[in-house]
């Protein structure tokens, strides 16, 4: 799986914290409402965005397993979480302060695509944030599987539904999109990865396996403010788009040149909490 660099996560977090859909986080909240302990492991963790989203509204005492295959990402997401919280009361494991909650940490470098039941050992909800585009259908039905099989909640947010809409539009917008979605469903080391198909699939296999669920929109709606980010995102496409050779490279610079002058963009997410039928 190939890895993603701290600096793009740290650079979206912003717009995925104002995109997730609180009406599907309020249905984890009111879950776990009685519970004043609870264990999380998140999969696919990168720089630790779930837990500085989802920890400030959970119980009183919290135990999380962050789990990546990166080393790198691993340590991102400590140092992250120690800037975050108001005060640190161990170091191994990390135990922070924030909000009146104590939230102890666990860092686990593991390849999911081989070591998905140990990094779910032990969990009383599995999060994952940005990740199932990334990873082929069959491992979204083994992993659905398997959360029924241990009767476990999943909350999965910002999974990308292939929806983009530029401002103002291009006319090579459409042609870009379709590549770039080529270029999404290769491997990333999970076989061909379900890309823009991702959140349907997500869906329809937590579906199947007798979850039931919370389902909301949580697109990335991206103005004036988010001028770095749109950069980011269309020089990230446009290098995409060229790996393809779908695209003719006139065309493709065009657009760039054109997106670098971009006022918006609204890019498709969705958000899901299942939980067993008949639990909570």
């Amino acid at each position: 799986m190939t890895g993603f660099e701290a600096q793009w996560l740290a650079l979206r977090e912003g717009a995925d914290r104002r995109a997730r859909d609180f009406a599907v986080r309020d249905a984890a909240l009111k879950h776990f409402a009685h519970r004043e302990e609870i264990r999380i492991v998140d999969l696919a963790c990168g720089a630790g965005s779930n837990p500085r989203a989802l920890a400030p509204f959970l119980g009183p005492r919290q135990s999380w397993r962050l789990v990546d295959h990166d080393a790198g990402l691993l340590a991102s997401a400590r140092a992250a979480l120690i800037a975050w919280a108001e005060a640190v009361e161990g170091e191994e494991p990390l135990v922070l302060r924030k909000n009146g909650r104590r939230l102890a940490f666990a860092f686990e470098r593991l390849d999911l695509n081989t070591d998905l039941a140990r990094a779910l050992e032990g969990a009383d909800l599995v999060s994952a944030a940005a990740f199932f585009d990334l990873v082929s259908p069959e491992w979204i039905e083994g992993l659905c599987a398997e959360l029924a099989r241990r009767r476990l909640p999943l909350y999965a947010v910002l999974t990308y539904d292939g929806r983009e809409i530029w401002t103002p539009p291009h006319a090579a917008d459409a042609a870009m999109l379709e590549a770039f979605h080529g270029h999404q469903a290769r491997d990333k080391g999970f076989g061909p990865a379900a890309g823009p198909r991702s959140s349907a699939m997500l869906r329809e296999a937590l579906e199947r396996s007798g979850f039931q669920l919370q389902v909301g929109a949580s697109p990335w709606r991206l103005g004036a403010g988010d001028a770095e980010l749109i950069a980011a995102l269309s020089e990230g496409a446009a290098e995409a788009v060229a790996q393809t050779g779908l695209v003719d490279p006139a065309l493709i610079a065009d657009w760039r040149a054109a997106r670098r002058e971009a006022s918006g963009c609204e890019i498709g997410h969705v958000d899901i909490f299942a939980s067993p039928r008949g639990v909570g």
